[in-house]
């Protein structure tokens, strides 16, 4: 009796143990994903050629405008390009010379050197949704985002397993001043997460800043010798670059910080309706801009872009997810990789007014798209909606799980003794299971790949709870993710600075709200 008592008390503990590791707070962060897979080449090196004789064609014959940037057409006149007007010129070769001195890769450094990421190579780094004016959840609907709601994404992209970067207008909270909010933005980042972060991009001086607050948070000295921010600068395609974002890239260029080079094409209004003619223009928008990038700076760390969605004839909506645009994605990370460059593209892209059956079918074949297409650096990873005019929490939590799927699909098949399981087969022979064997028992808590969101019970347990969809689901999650949120330390001295600078510089300019 004394045993069997024993026994229970054992069993007992054991089931209490199981039972608080599974309701612990554990802040888990996986690694960036390193592909062990192939990726998917679409196009046959004659196209590719022909997208390259093309692009070179456009930049010497068609141009490309530097609109209000006197410098930066000086520049490229000492470079030998041919200027007339705004419009630059460039010789058969040129930007394709210059964008040589770019890193075929390179470390972006977190506050946390456990979070660093490295982009370029096999690596494949995800950041969440970018620069929604409006936030959605299942509570409140739409609505203009606050500063609130920027703080609640920024959490739940730290808590959020799968993310490796913090982003960087996740949505722009439309409570604080326009030439202000980027201050409060990227304090968010650097204190409510401690993991890799953007800068500011909307005009030089806030891209200025963004360097001066990360000098604080990291040293000057290691600012200026590593990379910290990898920041956005969007093309005004077609063939355009404009001085707000050209000065930002100016900017990081000379204080060593990343930029992604990146056409916001709109197939059909903003190119040709054509896979081959888009490409053409993607890669003579990213040459020009990549190689003004290396004039600037030689060797400063650059990220080739391409986002591109189609047109929708009827309504002139743009359209996510559809095989024109993996084809584009596709095609445009060969040429990439043939000039030796980090890639960014996808993220979970849809067009839905609701997390629901379109927006994820949209985002599958987006993010499959990107895993198989060689993206180094996924923006947009969750949380978009509405065709990016929306942050979506629900949505966010719910593109967050399954970027595990990507992890996994990314890790390949392995091939060891163990995966081989022949003394499983051994153990059980013919008409038996394998639910109890030796190998099954030793693989089971990570054999496959689970969600931490999808509801599998059966039937009547799911209908006692409730009959609860994945939007039910996801609120509750994020939920939980915001109740069980801890902020990461952060040295109190260094803190205090980012206040005081950001307290001092608030002051020194009165509120602008456009």
């Amino acid at each position: 009796m004394t045993n069997e008592r024993a026994t229970r008390r054992t069993r007992g503990g054991g089931g209490a143990a199981r039972r608080a590791e599974r309701t612990a707070v554990n802040v888990e962060s996986e690694k960036y994903i390193e592909r062990k897979i192939p990726n998917f080449e679409m196009l046959d090196d004659a196209a590719l050629e022909i997208i390259e004789r093309n692009a070179e064609t456009v930049l010497e014959e068609v141009g490309v405008n530097f609109v209000d940037n006197p410098e930066a057409l000086e520049i490229w006149r000492k470079a030998g390009a041919k200027v007339e007007g705004e419009r630059v010129f460039i010789p058969r070769g040129l930007a394709r010379k210059l964008c040589e001195t770019a890193p075929a890769k390179f470390i972006q450094h977190a506050r946390n050197p456990e979070r660093n990421v490295e982009i370029g190579g096999d690596t494949l780094v995800l950041a969440p949704v970018y620069g929604p004016p409006f936030v959605r959840d299942a509570d409140g609907g739409r609505r203009y985002a606050t500063m609130d709601d920027f703080h609640k994404f920024v959490k739940l992209g730290y808590m959020s397993k799968y993310l490796h970067h913090s982003g960087g207008t996740v949505c722009e909270p439309t409570d604080v001043p326009v030439n202000k909010r980027h201050l409060d933005m990227l304090h968010a980042h650097m204190v409510y997460s401690d993991k890799p972060f953007m800068g500011a991009v909307t005009e030089p001086s806030r891209a200025q800043d963004s360097v001066e607050m990360c000098e604080i948070l990291f040293g000057q000295e290691f600012v200026q010798e590593n990379t910290v921010m990898t920041s956005l600068i969007n093309v005004n395609s077609p063939l355009t670059f404009d001085s707000i974002m050209m000065g930002a890239m100016e900017i990081y260029a000379r204080n060593n910080q990343a930029c992604i080079v990146s056409p916001f094409i709109v197939g059909g209004a903003m190119s040709p309706v054509s896979v081959m003619g888009t490409l053409t223009q993607v890669l003579a928008e990213v040459l020009a801009g990549i190689a003004y990038n290396q004039l600037i700076r030689p060797g400063a760390p650059v990220i080739f872009g391409c986002f591109v969605t189609s047109i929708d004839m009827n309504s002139g909506a743009p359209t996510f997810g559809t095989p024109e645009a993996t084809q584009i994605l596709n095609g445009a990370g060969q040429l990439a990789r043939r000039l030796n460059l980090p890639y960014r593209s996808g993220g979970g892209l849809c067009g839905s007014k609701l997390p629901d059956a379109q927006a994820a079918y949209e985002t599958a074949h987006t993010h499959n798209a990107a895993l198989l297409g060689g993206v180094n650096f996924m923006l947009h990873a969750c949380g978009w909606l509405e065709g990016g005019l929306v942050a979506s929490f629900e949505k966010f939590v719910m593109d967050a799980d399954q970027l595990g799927v990507l992890h996994r699909l990314a890790a390949g098949v392995s091939t060891d003794e163990n995966a081989q399981a022949m003394g499983a087969i051994r153990e059980v022979g013919p008409g038996g299971h394998f639910l109890g064997c030796e190998h099954t028992q030793a693989n089971f808590k990570d054999a496959f790949w689970r969600t931490e969101l999808f509801d599998y019970k059966p039937f009547e347990t799911w209908d006692e709870e409730g009959a609860r969809d994945t939007q039910t689901l996801a609120k509750i999650r994020v939920t939980k993710l915001l109740n069980d949120y801890q902020q990461p330390p952060l040295d109190p001295v260094i803190a205090g600075k980012l206040k005081d600078y950001i307290e001092a510089k608030k002051a020194s300019m009165p509120d602008a709200m456009v």
